[in-house]
């Protein structure tokens, strides 16, 4: 954290900026109070940068309505039931919201909304301490009920109440717990990390759309990996999903293998670093971080024990995308992101074979057809998916992945990969074989893409030469 000179600067900036000021004194002006309240004071305290900017007021939302509406670029009252109006100051968006004193009744985690009549109250029903902060406007004074500033100088994460009230409240917390330790870099104390293992199974009433999204935050974050241990030394993972914890395989006296779940969160720690070289200064990845996590969650159901102590988990790439495939599905992903984290846990391994082996340009061509638009992520992963310390072994498949890169650019170069495709269209074949729309059409093309992809580009001419003579032999 920053010194107390720089905290105290830093909150004046915030405070004189244009939105800012002028949502101040237009309250003031209207006889209501008006506070930044949360995240944006947190971060200006750390010296973190600060995007959205979050209100709150004694101010009931038909008045916050009738304040922002005359000075404001837009708004909306979206959230208005909860008390929320969003608005809009040239690049600045805004939310303000009413005092709060909810009440949750036990069983969801949606609350019944009551409106506060003080800041400190609103400010001790918030999730973290280091949340329960507010800068009052338009004096800017500094308002800190629960000791959010010492928490956030000894970096510890805690909650204003006790955790069993707050997480009974809303067991969405937990998780925004684990959320917080990965983006802040902070600590969980004790008690509250007690609570979350007490009570991990109260996250089943969390809606699968709102858990979904906190995991997401957590996996966005520069440094992750603190809060999956987290989640998964709590059990929150055990319900949330599952397939990580499984990852940890005890393995007998007799029987040796890597360690697969620190193995997972190395690889999820290089690609993350792969992903910030190749692409730096760009919003993190999100499908790249899951297959990272991800990849090898195939390999429980798949193990088998060997003759002489070996360890085997054939196809575990097979069945680990198709588990992914199910998870993300019952966490409400989306399914171009489903769809892609599944493509790449089940290539995962085909670059192996070409340390072992020579590839002929036909499967380099088909390593990247197969592939798709997930190719770059697919290098990432693959390079990720290297922990071994053995120096020799790690350097020899760095090096065969070079080379592979190397192919893959120059026949590209020479081929424009990306758009491999017959050299004959469908109208073309129909013409050439005096054949109708229908299964022959689609045979023939099958045929033609696998002979672009082993001799490459033939040219219209010998791929119509070549065509006529397998219509014959057929």
């Amino acid at each position: 954290m920053q010194s107390v000179a720089e905290s105290l600067e830093r909150l004046g900036g915030l405070a004189r900026t244009p939105a800012v000021a002028r949502l101040a004194e237009a309250f003031q002006a209207a006889g209501h109070e008006l506070a930044l309240v949360g995240g944006p004071v947190r971060d200006a305290l750390l010296g973190r940068s600060v995007h959205d900017l979050d209100f709150t007021t004694d101010a009931r939302p038909d008045d916050i309505l009738r304040i922002v509406a005359p000075i404001a670029d837009a708004h909306w009252d979206i959230g208005r039931q909860f008390g929320t109006i969003g608005a809009r100051f040239g690049d600045d968006t805004v939310e303000i919201t009413t005092y709060r004193s909810d009440s949750y009744d036990g069983t969801t985690r949606k609350p019944e909304v009551e409106f506060g009549d003080t800041l400190e109250g609103d400010l001790l029903r918030r999730d973290f301490t280091v949340n329960a902060l507010a800068l009052r406007l338009p004096e800017v004074r500094l308002v800190d009920p629960s000791g959010g500033v010492e928490h956030l100088i000894a970096g510890v994460i805690t909650t204003p109440s006790t955790p069993q009230v707050s997480f009974g409240d809303d067991p969405l917390r937990m998780m925004r717990a684990a959320r917080f330790a990965a983006q802040l870099g902070f600590a969980v104390d004790q008690e509250t990390r007690d609570a979350m293992a007490a009570m991990a199974g109260r996250i089943e009433i969390v809606s699968a759309e709102r858990v979904r999204d906190e995991l997401t935050k957590l996996l966005l974050a520069d440094e992750p990996r603190p809060g999956i241990e987290l989640l998964v030394d709590s059990g929150l993972a055990e319900h949330v999903i599952p397939e990580i914890p499984a990852l940890r395989l005890e393995a007998d006296e007799h029987h040796h293998h890597k360690d697969v779940y620190q193995h997972s969160l190395t690889v999820l720690d290089q690609a993350i670093g792969y992903e910030k070289e190749r692409h730096p200064g760009e919003a993190p990845d999100l499908v790249l971080r899951l297959a990272a996590i991800l990849h090898d969650i195939g390999k429980p159901a798949t193990r088998r024990f060997e003759p002489g102590g070996a360890v085997s988990f054939y196809h575990h790439d097979v069945v680990g995308a198709k588990l992914a495939k199910k998870r993300l599905t019952a966490l409400r992903f989306d399914k171009a992101t489903i769809d892609a984290v599944a493509r790449l846990i089940e290539l995962h391994l085909r670059f192996f074979g070409y340390a072992d082996a020579h590839w002929t340009d036909s499967a380099v061509r088909r390593y990247v057809r197969d592939a798709g638009p997930e190719l770059e992520r697919l290098h990432m992963l693959t390079r990720a998916d290297v922990t071994t310390r053995n120096r020799r072994k790690a350097d020899r498949l760095a090096f065969a992945y070079d080379d592979l890169e190397t192919r893959i650019r120059e026949l590209k170069e020479q081929e424009e990969l990306h758009a491999v495709r017959p050299d004959l269209d469908g109208e073309q074949v129909m013409r050439v074989l005096g054949i109708r729309p229908g299964r022959e059409v689609g045979q023939a093309m099958k045929f033609l893409l696998e002979l672009r992809l082993d001799e490459g580009p033939l040219g219209e001419e010998e791929a119509t030469r070549r065509l006529l003579e397998w219509w014959e032999q057929r």
